[in-house]
């Protein structure tokens, strides 16, 4: 009877965490006064299989803020190919999860480049981060723990964001869920092609190519996917860059699990999904 009582209050907890998270979520205009550059695409915006953002012009973000004073704070970049945007399982249905680790946790609906517009989505992510610094109390953030996270496509944004910063816009740390890293050989040819067009130069192609944009300050970096995933992402691709991490002397880990395949988010259906969680929960709690 224990046993039973105790699954109730856990699933009782995580149902009121859950609640907590959508109740208190807030939505955010990332250019209320107009972007600094459009990205060409002027059909309207359109939702698939629930939550697979198309055609986005307009960027805005959704803000689910800790209860807890001077928390992290993670702004999340759904993949998609850079073609759309998977809000769900790479966003929104992380937000409870993180809430009861007391992390101010935002989805990110950045402008995507269609076919050559690079600048754009950076440019979302970059106002994205000044934005939550700008509003910290508000949202009960830490100004100094700004993290940018991202999945596939969008773990190639997040990565950007965390190369190619200015000096208001550099995140804290990285997270990286089977990232798109390179433009060069080996890339994701989808992603590049959406990313800098058809045809991008080779001196493009090593400007994204983020294994090549590590430096000393690039901030610490956690990464996790799956050993089968050779389809879309190569594994030597976030092993490379996660060799130019350590060479550089960029505190990072990576977490290489065996079967996952690709794009498995925060679904269930991922057998480790219990492992990847706790060892990102440690190692958030290690600064």
């Amino acid at each position: 009877m224990k046993h039973y009582n105790l699954i109730f209050t856990v699933i009782l907890l995580l149902f009121s965490t859950s609640m907590s998270a959508q109740e208190n979520k807030i939505e955010v205009n990332l250019w209320p006064d107009g972007a600094p550059q459009s990205n060409g695409i002027t059909t309207p915006e359109k939702v698939t299989y629930g939550k697979c953002f198309e055609n986005i012009s307009t960027a805005s973000m959704t803000v689910y803020p800790s209860a807890k004073p001077g928390s992290k704070a993670i702004i999340m970049c759904p993949g998609g190919g850079y073609a759309a945007e998977w809000a769900m399982h790479e966003g929104h249905s992380m937000a409870a999860w993180f809430h009861s680790l007391n992390v101010t946790f935002i989805v990110l609906k950045y402008r995507l480049p269609n076919f050559g517009h690079y600048e754009v989505p950076l440019a979302d992510s970059q106002q994205a981060i000044r934005i939550v610094r700008s509003r910290c109390k508000e949202w009960n953030v830490n100004p100094d723990m700004v993290g940018i996270m991202g999945a596939s496509a969008g773990g190639h944004l997040a990565a950007t964001t965390a190369n190619l910063f200015t000096a208001d816009t550099r995140p804290d740390f990285q997270i990286l869920l089977y990232p798109v890293i390179t433009m060069l050989e080996g890339t994701h040819q989808g992603s590049c092609e959406n990313l800098l067009g058809k045809n991008a130069p080779e001196s493009l192609k090593k400007q994204y190519s983020m294994e090549l944009r590590v430096t000393d300050k690039t901030p610490r970096a956690f990464i996790v996917l799956a050993g089968d995933d050779s389809g879309v992402n190569p594994i030597a691709n976030s092993l490379n860059y996660f060799k130019a991490l350590l060479e550089h002397n960029v505190p990072a880990t990576i977490h290489i699990y065996p079967t996952g395949n690709h794009g498995f988010g925060f679904k269930d259906s991922f057998i480790y999904k219990h492992q990847w969680t706790g060892e990102l929960e440690k190692w958030l709690s290690t600064f």
